[in-house]
């Protein structure tokens, strides 16, 4: 079990930056139940809090190219696949942890705009496979890197070291909860 202790200390104690709305809530809990260990809440508070304004901030940085973070992440799958970017809707589903009937929604989109293509699976007639198409290819390149701005703009708060810190403490943490 982690050590908690001090992390109710004011970050400016700690040298850290300044109060934040969690600090707050942190803050009235401890006046009006002091027997609570609201350490969890701290780390969790504003995982919540990054995730939100993150998610925001991601989802205007796609909506430049047309797309949502969901279409976002589907073609990302497929490009990520390698060539010939192709993979099943099974596939992407398990990979994007959707319903079959979420996918196939999502996936009528991104075809009838014309950034993907499906087509019968070669190796078995029953099966679908749905492959990027050149302008999806394109499109795909352009959001990533316009939403990986994003992330490394908002990771300028950090340095190289602080980064990698939070990362492997966050990767840590996945692990422990999914695990």
């Amino acid at each position: 079990m982690a050590d908690t202790r001090g992390m109710s200390q004011s970050p400016e104690s700690r040298g850290g930056p300044r109060k934040d709305p969690i600090d707050a809530i942190v803050e009235q809990w401890a006046a009006v139940r002091p027997d609570l260990d609201t350490a969890a809440m701290e780390v969790f508070g504003r995982v919540f809090r990054l995730a939100r304004t993150m998610g925001d901030r991601m989802e205007r940085a796609y909506g430049r190219f047309g797309l949502s973070r969901g279409e976002f992440d589907a073609l990302a799958t497929l490009r990520r696949a390698g060539e010939p970017y192709t993979l099943s809707p099974r596939e992407l589903s398990a990979t994007l942890m959707l319903t079959t009937g979420g996918m196939t929604g999502r996936l009528d989109k991104l075809e009838g705009a014309g950034l993907l293509r499906r087509s019968p699976d070669p190796h078995d007639r029953r099966a679908l496979q749905v492959t990027l198409t050149e302008r999806g290819l394109e499109l795909i390149d352009e959001a990533v890197g316009a939403g990986l701005a994003v992330q490394a703009e908002a990771l300028g708060a950090l340095d190289a070291r602080q980064a990698a810190q939070v990362a492997g403490l966050l990767r840590a943490l996945l692990a422990g909860t999914e695990g």
